[in-house]
């Protein structure tokens, strides 16, 4: 049985997520610890405790979910599973970061902090309320394609997620999206549904915020990870620190090629998944791109308990 580790991205955020891990791990508690010095808040307060609304801003969302698929990770650990268990790691947008961290290529406090600057960065380069973010359901990734040209009229809309054979999601300037959606749907989407969030991820409109990461990431180290990571943009495991580095800032404008990472871990040998931290939505997703994959969601401490069981 080969496996990946795979890491969730925004839109997985829950109030109280990774609490019974913490309360269960004296290493998962470490690591909301962990991430709240590098802070200098109680970000787990807010998980825990706080109100959505506050846990979904992208600057609280982002090292959340980091937060809490690294508890998840650590009680693995603490089960006796490692992350060289795997023959891959991968993540969703902001996930590939708590993927190298799961994968020793980031230190936990440098992922939170960069987590933060780039939750900032995303939300300030496009004043809110201009940008959005539509998920077409029901097109491919070429009819999508050429749905956002046709809809730009001189606007950003692109392609920004290729989430799996029935979703790609598109993002731009909110005017050029809504036409989008519109276009979709005459031209046989099952539906075209407008995203939940404050700004739009994955296309040239995010430059600003490629060019704050630029510099937030030239500052911290990053080690060779324990296992290759499938990088979003590139969709194939890369492994060399400076490559990595760049990749992560092409990231913040670049498609994530999620379904293409899916099929290249496949072809890999790739038999299972387990998705590390909050929610399972990864794991419908590589169901729909690759029906052989099996997928496991670990987030609490019974996913932890199970997944371990089904190793021994």
């Amino acid at each position: 049985m080969t496996r990946a580790f795979v890491f969730p991205g925004q839109g997985a955020q829950t109030i109280g997520m990774g609490k019974a891990l913490a309360e269960a791990y004296p290493a998962a508690q470490a690591i909301f610890e962990e991430v709240d010095d590098a802070l200098g808040e109680k970000l787990s307060q807010l998980i825990w405790e706080g109100d959505i609304a506050d846990l979904t801003l992208t600057q609280n969302a982002q090292p959340a979910l980091m937060a809490t698929s690294m508890a998840a990770m650590r009680s693995l650990e603490a089960e006796g599973v490692s992350v060289t268990d795997a023959a891959f790691v991968a993540g969703h947008s902001l996930g590939e970061y708590s993927a190298l961290a799961a994968a020793g290529a980031l230190s936990v406090a440098d992922t939170a902090r960069l987590l933060r600057t780039r939750g900032q960065a995303m939300q300030s380069a496009v004043p809110v309320g201009e940008g959005a973010m539509a998920a077409i359901l029901g097109l491919d990734l070429d009819a999508v394609r050429s749905v956002a040209e046709e809809a730009a009229q001189g606007e950003v809309c692109q392609a920004a997620n290729d989430n799996d054979p029935t979703q790609v999601v598109v993002s731009g300037a909110k005017a050029a999206v809504e036409r989008a959606a519109e276009i979709a749907k005459e031209k046989g989407a099952k539906r075209a549904v407008m995203l939940p969030v404050s700004a739009p991820f994955h296309c040239e409109l995010m430059q600003p915020a490629a060019d704050v990461m630029a510099e937030a990431l030239a500052a911290v180290e990053i080690k060779a990870p324990a296992v290759p990571l499938i990088a979003n943009v590139r969709a194939e495991a890369v492994t060399d620190p400076d490559l990595i580095r760049q990749l992560l800032v092409e990231q913040v404008t670049g498609s994530v090629r999620w379904r293409e990472s899916v099929q290249y871990m496949a072809a890999q040998g790739v038999t299972e998944t387990w998705e590390i931290g909050a929610g399972k939505a990864l794991s419908g997703m590589i169901r729909k791109i690759d029906r052989a994959i099996v997928g496991k969601a670990v987030g609490t401490p019974e996913d932890v308990q199970k997944a371990v069981r089904a190793e021994s």
